[in-house]
């Protein structure tokens, strides 16, 4: 494998109490003219009412689903940006009484791609009733290409984010040039940001950016979880101030 993966694979992992990742294989995004290799990284939080809070479902597994099943029912299915997405159909339609929720600018998206998936819910910059007592949230503003639906887990102090930090590891990337590549788009441990193509975006607009993370700040999360790369068990605050410095 030319990138690493978070093995053991298509398994829960917990991270604190309620909350659980599970790692997957391999995407393949097309950026610019490259087909970029991506780990690929979900979230699962156990909710006051007991139901599970699936963020960026990753494709469908039989083993992870009886897995999943034996820890709760399933009760939300939630699209945090509109590049993911493509598996909630799939998870729908296993579990078909779970509340679908989307990102800004997803149905376009899905509909764009010819991907049938039906959302029942739209996210706003406020949690919803449904999981307010455990989880906050902001629409990530100031892009003009992606806005992202960030959440924070109260009782674990953990941020979740999909693509506003991505962070893959050159020193377990067999292939040079997606060294090369990871090092110039500035998502290479241990110096994992936004992405240099994500952060143009943002051009004449980061005063909306700049209020956004300060909102993250002020949680003081202690984990923050990523979708893309290796993710951050401790020293969160740190971690953010560090990746978001390209705001200053």
């Amino acid at each position: 494998m030319s990138i690493p993966l978070y093995k053991p694979l298509n398994t829960l992992k917990k991270i604190d109490d309620n909350v659980w990742i599970v790692d997957a294989g391999l995407i393949r995004m097309s950026v610019s003219v490259l087909k970029v290799p991506f780990s690929t990284r979900m979230t699962i939080v156990k909710l006051n009412d007991s139901t599970l809070w699936v963020h960026s479902p990753v494709a469908p597994d039989e083993g992870l689903f009886r897995e999943i099943d034996a820890l709760g029912k399933v009760g939300h299915l939630v699209s945090p940006n509109k590049i993911h997405y493509a598996y909630i159909a799939d998870w729908k339609a296993r579990y078909p009484d779970a509340k679908t929720w989307a990102s800004p600018g997803v149905d376009e998206r899905a509909a764009s791609q010819n991907i049938h998936v039906v959302f029942e819910h739209a996210l706003k910059d406020s949690a919803p009733p449904d999981w307010s007592v455990d989880i906050d949230q902001l629409i990530f503003k100031g892009s003009r290409a992606l806005e992202e639906v960030v959440f924070f887990h109260k009782e674990s102090r953990t941020l979740i984010l999909t693509d506003l930090i991505e962070n893959f590891e050159p020193d377990r990337t067999k292939s040079p040039m997606w060294r090369s590549v990871y090092k110039a788009a500035g998502i290479a441990h241990p110096d994992g940001k936004t992405p240099i193509d994500m952060r143009m975006t943002f051009a004449g607009q980061k005063d909306q950016a700049r209020a956004c993370y300060k909102r993250m700040l002020e949680w003081q999360p202690e984990k923050i979880i990523l979708a893309h790369g290796k993710w951050y068990e401790e020293n969160g605050t740190e971690e953010l101030k560090r990746a978001f410095r390209w705001l200053d």
